[in-house]
C-alpha cells in the first residue's frame, strides 16, 4: 500500500538545525513535501492550520509558543496532523513522551531513529487528542526553560518621542511587532522598543504573556475577557486600554479555561 502522508511542517528556531533536519528527512522521506519552514511557535500553529499537514514536526523550546503549546493548539486546528516532537530534554522528559506514546526525536537526530519514525508514521493515521497533549504540556511545564536560562524580564527601557522611559513588563498591556521594533502598550500610552518581538518573546515570562497573533502578545492581567465569533477568531477586551486586540483563530486554543 502506498504511503498516505504527503505534507509536513518542520518548525526549528536554529537555522542550522532547521536545514539539518530538512536535508535528512529528504534522504529519509523523498516523497515528503515540507509546505512550510518555521523559525518559532506562532508561525508553526499558523501553518499547521492554514497547511492542515499530515505530519509536524516541532522543536520543543522556540520563542513565544513551545512545540508543546503549537501541538496542543494543532490537536484543535488540525485534528489529523501526526506530531513528532524534536528535542534536546533530559531523560525526565523523554520519559514523559514515552508514557504518552509520543514520536520525539532527540538532538543531534541520528538517521537510524529518524528513519524508525518515518516507518511508524507511515504506519499509522491520526494525532494524539487533545488531552493527552494538555496532560503532556502540563507535565514537563517546568522543563520548558534550560536551567541557565536568563529569568523573564522585569523592566524594559523604552523611546516615547525623545524620552526614555523605563517600563514595569507587570504594567504592559500588550506588545506589537512594529517593523523591526516592537510597541509597547501600557494604560498611560505607547512607546517604541528597538527589539523585533521574536528575540523579546525569549525573555518574557510564559505563564503570563501569550501570543494571539504573529504580531501580538497580551499581558494575561491585563485581559478583561475573551470573544469567540462564528469563524473561530477571538477579540480580547482590555482592562486598561480602549482598544480590542484580534487573536488569530489558531491561538484561540490558549484561550479555552478563560
Amino acid at each position: 500500500m502506498s504511503d498516505p502522508i504527503r505534507t509536513c511542517v518542520v518548525a526549528e528556531d536554529e537555522a542550522l538545525l532547521r536545514e539539518s533536519l530538512l536535508a535528512q528527512l529528504r534522504t529519509a522521506w523523498p516523497a515528503l513535501q515540507v509546505v512550510a519552514e518555521c523559525e518559532d511557535g506562532a508561525s508553526a500553529l499558523e501553518a499547521i492550520a492554514e497547511h492542515r499537514p499530515d505530519v509536524a514536526f516541532l522543536d520543543i523550546r522556540m520563542p513565544g509558543l513551545t512545540g508543546l503549546e503549537v501541538a496542543a493548539g494543532a490537536a484543535e486546528a488540525s485534528p489529523s496532523t501526526q506530531v513528532v516532537f524534536v528535542t534536546a530534554y533530559n531523560q525526565y522528559a523523554v520519559d514523559a513522551f514515552e508514557r504518552g506514546a509520543i514520536d520525539y526525536l532527540l538532538k543531534p537526530i541520528a538517521p537510524d531513529r529518524l528513519a524508525a519514525t518515518v516507518q511508524r508514521l507511515q504506519a499509522r493515521t491520526g494525532n494524539l487528542d487533545a488531552a493527552t497533549l494538555a496532560a503532556l504540556v502540563e507535565r514537563l511545564g517546568p522543563a520548558r526553560r534550560a536551567d541557565d536560562a536568563p529569568p523573564p524580564l522585569t523592566w524594559l527601557t523604552a523611546m516615547a518621542g525623545r524620552e526614555t522611559r523605563l517600563v514595569l513588563v507587570d504594567d504592559v498591556a500588550y506588545f506589537r511587532a512594529d517593523n523591526k521594533y516592537t510597541t509597547v502598550m501600557t494604560a498611560e500610552g505607547e512607546a517604541l522598543l528597538r527589539t523585533p518581538i521574536k528575540e523579546l518573546l525569549e525573555r518574557l515570562d510564559p505563564a503570563m504573556f501569550k501570543q494571539i497573533h504573529r504580531s501580538t502578545i497580551v499581558n494575561l492581567k491585563a485581559v478583561a475577557g475573551v470573544v469567540r465569533d462564528e469563524s473561530g477568531r477571538g477579540t480580547v477586551r482590555l482592562k486598561n486600554r480602549p482598544e480590542t486586540l484580534a487573536v488569530s483563530q489558531p491561538f484561540m486554543t490558549l484561550f479555552r479555561h478563560m
